[in-house]
């Protein structure tokens, strides 16, 4: 299931933008450029960068770790003036930051999610298969306003 609604009608309550299917080797370009159209659309691009980054380090985490690839991936308009977005699997194994040496090819990729967005965590799904992981970005109040009034 692919599924997209208008993003202008967006709410904090149902997503804007849902996705399920098992991911591969295109699959964060693809989201990056869903997720920057709808940022774009919201007047949003301020967090574009970061919320890109954090979303590609989800999705590499599902791609390296998730048996079957497969997951959802959810885009919501917050209130308040930002983005959360949530990548969801049936895979028990909650991620942990782990800072490895310098030299190491990976594993570093909550540690980024961390650095760029105001808030991320993990929660176990409803029905106790697999966990949610996701972040929020936030716009700065001035941004947001500015975007307000034009």
């Amino acid at each position: 299931m692919n599924h997209v609604t208008d993003p202008r009608a967006g709410a904090a309550v149902e997503p804007t933008y849902q996705a399920d299917f098992a991911m591969g080797e295109h699959s964060a370009r693809h989201l990056r450029r869903i997720l920057r159209l709808y940022l774009t659309g919201w007047g949003l691009l301020e967090v574009a960068d970061a919320a890109e980054l954090a979303l590609t380090e989800l999705i590499a985490n599902v791609v390296r770790y998730v048996p079957g690839r497969r997951c959802q991936t959810f885009i919501f308009l917050l209130a308040a003036g930002g983005v959360r977005v949530e990548v969801a699997d049936s895979c028990p194994e909650v991620p942990r930051m782990a800072v490895g040496d310098e030299l190491d090819e990976g594993g570093r990729g909550l540690v980024l999610v961390d650095a760029v967005t105001d808030k991320w965590g993990v929660e176990p799904r409803p029905d106790g298969r697999g966990k949610t992981v996701w972040f929020e970005c936030l716009a700065t109040a001035g941004a947001a306003d500015s975007d307000l009034s034009q």
